[in-house]
């Protein structure tokens, strides 16, 4: 680095600047490779094996995970080095602070970003197909993206719907609790693999949840888990979004983080309003985002970008229309998809830092 600083401070990058940024890069390929060795940690069961806070060396942590003890033993190097794991120089163990644990072995907490873990490896595994449809702006699929995307996005989306879903975000809605105590019925459209249908399932005994994917294989997971679970009010079923049955009308139609990957939103709302019973509600969640992407130059807004440009816009670039609405639409893009859906009511009735809770009525 110093020899290209030497180089490059007669003319053209600011030396410092040149530096600062070098600097900045270099943390974030050193994080790219900390994904991973999140990732075989939480797939071996490292972190867990550690997640009680005593201090241990390699060879009793390798013991204990059933994993090898000179891979282990570098692999934890590279987690100290991190910051991922501590250790003690002067007894020569590893440990893992509350912190740490919250982050790396907490499954189904908020904390826990194993699931972003999971889903970027995911993505590393299809890099040639990402590659080919950048330069030739085709489309590719849900369907096409790797097992580690599709089961990592549900760990990213999942401890959030747990933590808001039942307790914050369904209150705010006019009127629905209500109903769906009583026994009212829900669409839940882009299910993926059933985990915010089986919150509502759960608590709202007495209404029919119908969980609805493209994707046919997140819906034969969808399927196996709620039997797992025992739920007699829930039931999945492969559709697009814009040939949901209307059955007997939807009192709640839901979107979960899917709007933004369809094809064309704007009929999949249209259908979504023509499917709702008088007075009721479509409710749409999707990324927290501001209207100018200046508001979103920030981490989160990163992997928004980033997810987006992999995942999101090639799935609506193989749908018909192929609107590309992207992971950051923002309230006012939102706001003008669901009105020319024909929706006259369209207000934001919740917020968490990752997601917006709108709330759409004819």
């Amino acid at each position: 680095m110093t020899d290209l600083l030497e180089k490059t401070s007669g003319a053209g990058p600011d030396v410092e600047k040149l530096q600062a940024l070098a600097g900045k890069v270099m943390g974030d390929l050193a994080g790219a490779m900390g994904v991973l060795m999140g990732y075989i940690g939480d797939q071996t069961g490292v972190y867990r094996t550690m997640a009680d806070g005593e201090g241990r060396d390699a060879e009793e942590i390798a013991d204990l995970a059933k994993v090898d003890a000179r891979y282990l033993t570098e692999w934890l190097s590279a987690n100290a080095a991190l910051g991922y794991v501590l250790y003690d120089a002067a007894t020569g163990m590893f440990s893992m602070t509350p912190e740490q644990v919250a982050l790396f072995a907490s499954e189904g907490a908020e904390t826990d970003l194993q699931g972003f873990f999971q889903s970027t490896v995911g993505q590393y595994m299809t890099h040639a197909e990402s590659i080919d449809v950048f330069r030739s702006g085709a489309g590719l699929p849900w369907s096409s993206q790797h097992a580690c995307m599709i089961c990592g996005t549900d760990r990213v989306f999942r401890p959030g719907y747990e933590a808001n879903l039942i307790s914050s975000w369904i209150p705010a809605l006019d009127g629905i609790e209500e109903i769906l105590e009583r026994g009212g019925d829900v669409a839940d459209i882009g299910c993926g693999e059933g985990s915010s249908a089986m919150l509502l399932a759960q608590r709202f005994p007495r209404s029919a949840i119908h969980g609805f994917d493209i994707h046919a294989p997140s819906i034969e997971r969808a399927r196996e888990r709620g039997r797992e679970a025992g739920m007699t009010n829930l039931t999945f079923n492969t559709a697009a979004a814009d040939t949901i049955p209307a059955w007997n009308g939807y009192d709640l139609v839901c979107m979960f983080d899917a709007l933004h990957d369809m094809g064309d939103p704007v009929g999949a709302a249209r259908h979504a309003c023509s499917i709702l019973r008088s007075g009721g509600s479509l409710m749409l969640v999707e990324p927290r985002a501001g209207d100018d992407l200046s508001d979103n130059l920030h981490p989160l807004g990163a992997i928004f970008y980033s997810a987006s440009t992999l995942a999101c816009l090639p799935n609506s670039k193989s749908q018909p229309v192929a609107a590309c609405l992207g992971a950051q639409a923002g309230p006012a893009r939102l706001t003008r998809v669901l009105n020319d859906a024909g929706f006259t009511s369209v207000r934001i009735a919740a917020e968490t830092d990752t997601n917006l809770v709108i709330e759409a009525r004819a």
